[in-house]
């Protein structure tokens, strides 16, 4: 159910070839952290392509709670006056962060090491996700939480009133627990080491560097060693977000299932930390090319021409899973229609997000007739040629496993319904208008 509390149920039904131009959001991740480096910043940061989906305009909202001013000034064009390291004012009221998991995380970390109490809050998908992977590391800097059973949603932060430099090893590849921990560290005098076996996204590094901090990133034996010099004086930037590769995921994978596709997808960050899928994609034997390489903010874009074409079932390596752990969901669709098996592994992390994003996709699959195997760990997909659909495919409140199935109805002998769109607002509330003006086919409520 929707958290509005009302089902917005969606029918996908086979479409003809997709073509024209897929301009898909900006960047979530580059979103989120343009407005709380912003906030944490003195002086003004202005930003454009800002994604303006709720999970960021929910950061937004709490950025004003602790002290900021955040102003939207146009279409995705926002300006923040911040308040510096360290200058969070004590919001007056609960902090709702509606679907918004890394929202949640990274505002944790931020406030963790200033000397205020804030309370957490979410919708139905969020209050049952886990947060001690993040409360656990902000504790070593004196930081105390207060949430439900697991360390779950509504949760109390009491900021460290003297908080102390960590070294902390992450027991996962995880970009929101380092990223949490580092803008944790920015309030802690000394230095913060963040340690990592994987490597994961790596904005908070790059967008950290940009506003003025002393952030080193070394290989060693360890792992991947990223040290911050604590309490610097942050500057307002001008950030121009890239498009979201997370988002562009739909439209490419959907001009690769739709037979005579021919799409271009616009200007698309290609941060090496997050571009797994398109390696996989290109692996498979799909058939994109990356037009126009330049660079925004520090982030390296491309236009992406996406052509159907034949692909095969391949083995994604367990170390590639941080790079595109979003992205499985709709990768799992492509195997569906791939000949032979796709083998994902390492692909835990999935099981910690929205919802456990293994079992919503698998259980969806097998509803519309694919065979698939499953562990803790992996999920295997047996492509075949045509599949028969037919099923109402539940969500479970998650944005990326609606759009995926949307996406497999694209392609099925019978049509594909999914029990709520309502979450595809969170991350990509143009999905269904551009997924129609390629040539989708898509209905909503029941008719």
């Amino acid at each position: 159910m929707s958290s509005h509390g009302t089902l917005r149920p969606m029918t996908s039904r086979k479409c003809g070839p997709l073509s024209g131009e897929a301009r898909v959001p900006g960047d979530k991740s580059i979103s989120h952290r343009s407005l709380i480096l912003g906030a944490l910043s003195v002086g003004e940061t202005h930003v454009t392509g800002l994604l303006e989906g709720g999970d960021v305009l929910d950061t937004a909202k709490a950025m004003r709670a602790f002290g900021a001013d955040v102003e939207r000034v146009g279409d995705g064009e926002w300006r923040i006056h911040g308040v510096g390291v360290g200058g969070f004012a004590e919001p007056e009221d609960v902090i709702d962060c509606g679907n918004a998991g890394t929202g949640v995380r990274l505002i944790m970390g931020a406030m963790a090491t200033t000397d205020i109490t804030a309370t957490f809050t979410g919708d139905a998908s969020l209050r049952s996700r886990p947060m001690g992977r993040v409360t656990d590391p902000l504790a070593l800097f004196g930081t105390q939480s207060h949430g439900r059973s697991g360390g779950r949603l509504p949760l109390t932060i009491v900021g460290a009133a003297n908080p102390v430099p960590v070294r902390y090893a992450t027991p996962m590849p995880s970009a929101q627990v380092k990223s949490a921990v580092l803008l944790a560290g920015l309030n802690a005098p000394g230095e913060t080491v963040v340690i990592e076996q994987e490597a994961t996204r790596d904005h908070t590094e790059r967008m950290l560097a940009g506003f003025g901090a002393e952030i080193t990133t070394e290989i060693t034996d360890e792992g991947r060693v990223i040290t911050l010099k604590g309490q610097p004086e942050l500057t307002g930037q001008t950030i121009v977000v890239p498009r979201d590769p997370s988002s562009a995921a739909f439209p490419v994978v959907a001009a690769l299932l739709v037979e005579g596709s021919d799409i271009l997808v616009p200007n698309i960050g290609l941060n090496p930390t997050r571009a797994g899928l398109f390696t996989t994609l290109t692996e498979m034997g799909a058939d994109i090319t990356f037009e126009n390489p330049h660079s925004e903010g520090g982030e390296p874009v491309a236009d992406l021409r996406v052509r159907f074409g034949p692909l095969k079932g391949i083995t994604v390596p367990p170390e590639r899973a941080p790079s595109m752990i979003d992205e499985y969901p709709i990768l799992a669709v492509l195997a569906a229609t791939a000949s032979g098996k796709t083998v994902m592994k390492g692909i835990k992390e999935m099981r910690v997000k929205e919802c456990d994003r293994i079992d919503a996709m698998a259980r969806g699959l097998e509803a519309c007739g694919v065979k698939i195997e499953e562990t803790e760990d992996s999920l295997t997909i047996y492509g075949m040629g045509k599949i028969p659909g037919g099923a109402t495919c539940v969500t479970h409140l998650d944005h990326r496993i609606a759009m995926s199935f949307m996406c497999l109805g694209m392609i099925t002998e019978k049509p594909v319904k999914i029990d709520d769109a309502a979450a595809i607002e969170t991350s990509f509330p143009d999905f269904v208008p551009l997924m129609e003006r390629l040539g989708a086919s898509f209905q909503k409520n029941n008719q």
